[in-house]
């Protein structure tokens, strides 16, 4: 499902576009159900990723979050099922993976800044990685509203950004920002140094990340614990096996 660049820019960087996936009226419809569920939830919004001991960052105060978006609703299910997007996480994590969590993030005006960071406990530098992530963007990400930043290469490194730089909240001379429209996905091995970026517009900056790990590592949402009944029956095997429900 790659092309040839995609997996070499894949496995260059550590990251890599697989263009619009999502069309506007999918957009609308998925940001409309987010503002529903935001509302119903309120204040406990977000409060099953809190509860997790395997997130690292688990509350931040600069973004709004939404967790367990696999038992909310048929419209999330695009997320962890797309083919292409899953023949990119197998080309970082090889065929035996499962999906971690399906959160949103929303970083809010004038805010969203996030330290330079991976999202495993060390760097692996001997390509057996264990964490890939999917962002999906639910609005155009642009220079000033709080686009992701990567640093291209980084998942090679046997060195963490802490190890490397005074101050990891600073600009790293060779980060990008992903820039590109909204219903664009991206694939970006979760080894790779990264983070979100300052907020500057008055509007909050979207999108939903599904993030997977390799077979043999915890998931941040215990998939076993929370699935529903109606999402079993809604999905078939091969999915209820990437949620490792089974």
């Amino acid at each position: 499902m790659l092309t040839a660049n995609e997996f070499e820019a894949l496995e260059r960087d550590g990251y890599v576009s697989l263009g619009q996936l999502l069309n506007k009226e999918q957009v609308e419809a998925i940001n409309n159900t987010i503002d529903e569920l935001i509302l119903i939830e309120g204040k406990n919004a977000g409060s099953e990723l809190f509860e997790s001991k395997y997130i690292r960052h688990p509350k931040e105060e600069g973004a709004d979050r939404l967790a367990d978006l696999v038992n909310k609703g048929a419209i999330f299910d695009v997320f962890y099922t797309h083919e292409k997007v899953l023949a990119g996480i197998s080309a970082v994590l090889g065929e035996h993976f499962k999906l971690s969590s399906l959160n949103y993030r929303a970083a809010k005006p004038g805010l969203g800044h996030q330290k330079l960071h991976v999202d495993y406990g060390n760097s692996i530098a001997d390509g057996q990685y264990k964490v890939c992530n999917s962002i999906w963007l639910l609005d155009d990400f642009v220079e000033n509203n709080g686009a992701t930043r990567i640093v291209p290469g980084t998942h090679k490194s046997k060195l963490l950004p802490n190890e490397v730089m005074d101050d990891v909240n600073l600009s790293h001379p060779n980060q990008v920002l992903i820039q590109a429209p909204a219903g664009s996905v991206y694939i970006f091995n979760s080894h790779v140094w990264h983070g979100g970026t300052t907020n500057y517009t008055n509007k909050f900056r979207r999108s939903i990340h599904s993030y997977f790990c390799a077979s043999d590592q915890p998931q941040q949402l215990d998939q076993k614990k929370y699935i529903t009944e109606e999402t079993k029956k809604r999905i078939d095997l091969r999915y209820q096996k990437i949620l490792d429900v089974l």
